[in-house]
C-alpha cells in the first residue's frame, strides 16, 4: 500500500509529488500519468513565459505565488542547468487612451514590489526599433523557459528522492472506503491511504469518479498561436505585450520569444470543443455534449459575449489577428503568420457562470482534488506544490 498517490504528470502534479516526498521522505509515494511523458498537456503547450506578476491584486495569493514562483523557477533552472533567459517584458501602449491604463499598471507593479520602468516613445524606439507605441512599461525580471523540461527535471528529482512513478497509466475509476482509496487503471489497481489529484483538464471528471458533489465544470479555452518565420527570430529582444483590458488581463495578442529562439504571436482565446485538442481542427462529441449540458457555460457566454466574439473573429480571420499585432509591430505581414499548436486553458467555471481565478479544491475523506490553481500556474508551480502538500498533510494527519 502507498501512503500517497498523486494523479497528474503536468507541472503542478509533479511539483506536488516532489514537495510531498521532500516533506515526507519516509512515505511511499506514487505519481501516475496517463501519457507516455510528463508535461504533455497544458504544461507542454503554453507560452513558456516566466511571469513577474504584473497584473495581480497586491496581497493576493496570485501575486504572492507568482513572485515566489519566478524566483524559485529561476533558482531551480540555475541549479539543474536548465536553459532559461530573463529577456524582460515590454507592455506597450499604442494610443493616448492606453497611456492612463499603462500608468495604472505601473502603479500596480510598484504595489506588488516588482521592479519596472516607464519608457517614453523615444526610449521605446531605442529599446525595440521594430516596435511602435506611445510608451511602455519595462519589466526586466520576466523570462522564458521550457516548462516541459522543468517538469521532467522535477520528476527526476522526485525519483532520486525515492518517489515512484508510472507513465501510460490512465485512471478509469476511483474507489474509497474507511481505510484506503483504490486507484483503478486499465491494467492495474493501486491502493493508497490518500490521494492527491492534479488532473488539470480532467479535474472535474476525477472528482466525479468519487461522487463528490461539485458546483463547477472544466471548460477548455483554446489559446491559438502563430509562429513567425525564422527570418523574424531577431525581430524583438523582449517579450512584447499590449496594455490589457484590466477586467480580462489574460486576453491580448503578444509577441513571445521562445527558448528555442523562435517567436510566436498570440494567443487569442476561444471556447474549445475538445479538452485535449491542440491541432487545427479539434472536436470531441463527449466533451462538447458535456459542456453544452452545463448551465454555467451559457452564463459565461452571456457575460463575455462582446470580447468572446472578437476572439472568435480573430480565430477565423487572420487579418483581424494581424490587425491587433500591427498596432505595435507593423512589419509583420499576413504571410508571416504560420500555423502553430494551440494551448488549452483548463478553466473552472461555477454553475452561476463565475470564472474561478484562485484555488478551487474539492475533497473526500481520503482525497484532495486540485480543480483550479491560480494563474500563472506554471510560473507558480513550486509554491503551488508546496501549498497543496501542506493542505493535504493537514487534512490527512487527522486520519492517522
Amino acid at each position: 500500500m502507498y501512503d500517497y498517490i498523486v494523479i497528474g504528470g503536468g507541472i503542478v502534479g509533479v511539483s506536488t509529488a516532489l514537495s510531498l516526498i521532500t516533506k515526507h521522505p519516509d512515505k511511499r509515494i506514487l505519481l501516475l500519468e496517463k501519457e507516455n511523458s510528463f508535461g504533455d498537456h497544458q504544461t507542454g503547450h503554453n507560452s513558456g513565459v516566466i511571469h513577474a506578476g504584473v497584473y495581480y491584486q497586491p496581497g493576493s495569493v496570485k501575486a504572492k505565488f507568482c513572485k515566489e514562483g519566478l524566483k524559485e523557477t529561476i533558482n531551480f533552472c540555475t541549479t539543474h542547468q536548465i536553459p532559461y533567459k530573463q529577456c524582460g517584458k515590454l507592455l506597450v501602449a499604442t494610443s493616448d487612451g492606453e497611456l492612463s491604463q499603462m500608468h495604472d499598471l505601473y502603479q500596480r507593479c510598484k504595489d506588488n514590489e516588482i521592479e519596472a520602468e516607464i519608457l517614453d516613445q523615444q526610449q521605446l524606439l531605442e529599446t525595440e526599433p521594430n516596435v511602435q507605441g506611445v510608451g511602455a512599461i519595462l519589466v526586466k525580471s520576466s523570462g522564458i523557459v521550457s516548462y516541459r523540461i522543468v517538469t521532467e527535471k522535477m520528476a527526476e528529482q522526485y525519483e532520486a528522492m525515492g518517489g515512484e512513478y508510472l507513465l501510460d497509466t490512465e485512471i478509469i475509476n476511483l474507489k474509497e472506503d474507511l481505510n484506503e482509496i483504490k486507484v483503478v487503471s486499465k491494467n492495474e489497481t493501486f491502493v493508497s491511504k490518500y490521494l492527491v489529484c492534479c488532473a488539470g483538464l480532467m479535474a472535474d471528471r476525477m472528482a466525479n469518479l468519487l461522487d463528490i458533489k461539485t458546483n463547477f465544470q472544466i471548460i477548455p479555452f483554446r489559446g491559438e498561436y502563430f509562429k513567425l518565420p525564422e527570418k523574424h527570430n531577431t525581430l524583438v529582444k523582449h517579450l512584447i505585450y499590449p496594455i490589457p483590458n484590466p477586467k480580462l488581463p489574460f486576453l491580448g495578442i503578444h509577441l513571445t520569444r521562445m527558448i528555442d529562439g523562435s517567436i510566436t504571436v498570440g494567443p487569442n482565446a476561444v471556447i474549445g470543443f475538445k479538452r485535449e485538442g491542440y491541432g487545427i481542427v479539434n472536436f470531441s462529441l463527449k466533451d462538447t455534449i458535456e459542456m453544452l449540458s452545463f448551465k454555467g457555460f451559457y452564463k459565461v457566454i452571456r457575460s463575455h459575449f462582446k470580447s468572446g466574439m472578437t476572439e472568435i473573429i480573430n480565430s477565423k480571420y487572420k487579418r483581424g489577428y494581424l490587425k491587433q499585432v500591427n498596432k505595435y509591430s507593423p512589419s509583420i505581414k499576413l504571410e508571416d503568420l504560420q500555423l502553430y499548436p494551440a494551448g488549452i486553458r483548463a478553466q473552472a467555471v461555477l454553475d452561476d457562470g463565475t470564472l474561478v481565478h484562485d484555488f478551487l479544491f474539492v475533497e473526500s475523506e481520503r482525497s484532495i482534488h486540485v480543480c483550479n490553481a491560480p494563474s500563472p500556474a506554471a510560473t507558480s508551480a513550486i509554491p503551488i506544490g508546496r501549498y497543496v502538500t501542506e493542505k493535504a498533510t493537514t487534512a490527512f494527519n487527522k486520519l492517522d
